[in-house]
Parts: structure tokens; sequence; C-alpha cells
């Protein structure tokens, strides 16, 4: 309590703003999820969701404190073609989650606050989460007391070895993408005796969602198609999942796709040289990191930093100026978070 009321002192006698400087900066926020009772999701996507009165003020501050703006006016930005607004904030949102549309954009939408949604292109097809979420269902409610990895260790599903057990085989799987991928989610599922189909719940959007969100103003961007850590894939897998799931969108949507995100689902890092390279190749104007910090000019279009939203909204604008001053808010694990 004593730290909050000195985070709003500070923010209240303006020093934040003088500390940020006068070089002006975008910060990007990242979400995923926005939940009524995010509970109900809870082991099926963890800790990346936002309760929707949590978000509604978050938005609400972010339309009052700051100058909202849309990634096209970022990649403007950074390349020095216009002059910025001070204090700018980006909304963005990852994997394509069905409350996306449903609840995040009306909510966005009244306050004037354009979004960006980076969208998993093979769960729009399927209507099944990403993987990450997948196998948190299946370790999270199977009812085994053990699971054997990759290596043929045995690892146990009691308590806090649950968790572990769920980690290790998300480090693995990070590393595949395509049929590689969904066949050792699959196998994993059967072997932990969990049916992968009660996990979806009509948990993300569709093809008729997306078009309708970009009917509305928002952009739309790409996550990938199976949503890999594109940093431990070869380049040959990366360059099919970034140019593929860039021309399916682009031949549904019938428009350009020019803006990317690196998914972050587990293992570091998440991005490297090459895959900077290959979203260069096929036509990316912007690609997005979970590196925190702010946006300055002359950043890489093609590396930007986010920042990820605190789950109480009297957090969200201290979040925000600690990445305008350049300070780094202690990152969780990628699965808890991104």
């Amino acid at each position: 309590m004593i730290r909050t009321w000195i985070k709003r002192g500070l923010m209240s006698t303006g020093i934040t703003h003088l500390a940020a400087g006068r070089d002006p900066k975008v910060v990007i926020l990242m979400y995923h999820s926005i939940l009524d009772d995010p509970e109900s999701e809870f082991y099926t996507l963890g800790r990346i969701m936002h309760q929707t009165e949590v978000f509604r003020g978050q938005v609400e501050e972010i339309a009052r404190y700051y100058t909202p703006v849309s990634m096209d006016a970022v990649l403007q930005f950074v390349k020095r073609e216009k002059e910025f607004p001070h204090r700018a904030v980006a909304v963005t949102f990852d994997d394509g989650y069905r409350d996306n549309y449903e609840v995040a954009a009306p909510i966005l939408e009244k306050a004037g606050v354009p979004g960006t949604f980076y969208v998993t292109v093979d769960c729009l097809e399927t209507g099944r989460p990403p993987w990450p979420s997948r196998l948190r269902y299946a370790f999270y409610r199977t009812r085994r007391e053990h699971w054997k990895d990759e290596s043929g260790i045995s690892r146990q599903l009691t308590g806090a070895n649950r968790e572990e057990a769920f980690l290790i085989a998300c480090d693995h799987c990070a590393t595949l993408s395509g049929t590689a991928q969904q066949h050792f989610v699959t196998a994993l599922e059967t072997k932990l005796e969990i049916d992968g189909s009660q996990c979806t719940q009509e948990l993300m959007m569709n093809w008729d969602h997306v078009r309708a969100l970009a009917g509305r103003g928002h952009i739309i961007g790409s996550h990938t198609v199976t949503h890999p850590n594109v940093a431990h894939i070869s380049d040959e897998q990366a360059r099919i999942e970034l140019g593929e799931s860039k021309r399916r969108l682009e031949s549904v949507l019938g428009f350009p796709v020019v803006h990317f995100a690196y998914p972050c689902p587990a293992l570091s890092p998440h991005w490297k040289e090459s895959t900077v390279e290959l979203c260069r190749q096929v036509g990316y104007l912007t690609a997005v990191t979970t590196n925190i910090g702010s946006v300055r000019r002359n950043d890489d279009p093609l590396s930007l930093r986010r920042t990820g939203p605190t789950k109480r909204v009297e957090g969200l604008r201290w979040s925000v100026e600690c990445s305008f001053m350049g300070r780094k808010r202690e990152r969780r694990s990628a699965m808890g978070v991104y």
C-alpha cells in the first residue's frame, strides 16, 4: 500500500515526465485475453488474461493520460516520416482470442483507442488455441501422477512438480512447428489421458471476426502459423511460419498484412538477427517483441520493444511511466505472462 502511494505521488508531481526526458518515445502495450471471469479459464490460459473491468479501466487511463496511436503510426515514427505526439501509447493483442473481438474491441472503440490484433493463422482455421494453452490444460487437468518427458525421465505431476513438468514440455514444443508440433501435442494429450477438444470452448476468433475488426478500423497482424519460438526452429521453418501466415491472411482479408509479432511461448531468445532479416524479406514493415521498454526514433521497426500491463488498473500508468523512463520492470516467466 505504501509503495502504491509513493508511485501515485511521483506521478502526480510530474517528476516521471521529467525523468522520461524530451526525446519522443512510444510505449507498445501487449495484451492477450480479456475475460469477465479469468479464473474460469485459468487451467487453459494461465496468467495471460486480464479481467474485463481492469482492461476497461486501463484503456480509460490510456485515453486520459496518453496519446493512443496505431502501429501504422509507430512505423511512421521510427522512420521519422512524421512528427509524433508526446507520450504516445499503442495497444496490441497476441494470439487471436475470441474475447478480443467480443469484449476488448468494443471497449477500445468507446474510448477512441485503436488496436492491433496479431493472430495465429492455424488457430483461426482450426478453432484450436495455441499449443501452450493446450499443454497447460493437459497438465493441469490430467489425473495421471507421472509423465515421461522426451529424455525418458519420469516427472511427477503433483503439487509444484506439475508446473515444472508443464514448463519442460513447453521448452520442447517451442522448438517445433507445423505437423511435428501438432503430433507432439496430440501424443502428450493421449499420454495424459486428456481430450484436447475440451480446452477449446470457442476460445479463438474466426475469419469473420478478423474481417469485422479490420472493417472497424483496427489493424490485423501476423503471429505465425503455429506459434513456435522462431529463434529455435530452422530458418527454413521460420520462413514458412512468417511467410505462409502472411500469405494466408492476405488471401482471405484482401489487403496487405505488414505487421508481425514474434511468439514468445518458451525459451530465450524469441527472435534473432536472422528472423529480423526473414521478416524484411517476406515483406513485414514492423515486428514487435516481448523485450520490455519503449520505442525510440530510428529503432529497427522489425524488433520493437513492448510492455506487459499489470493486472490492476492503478498499475498501468506506473508500467507505462517506467517504460518511458527506461526502467525495466521485473519480467515474469514467459509462460506466466507472455
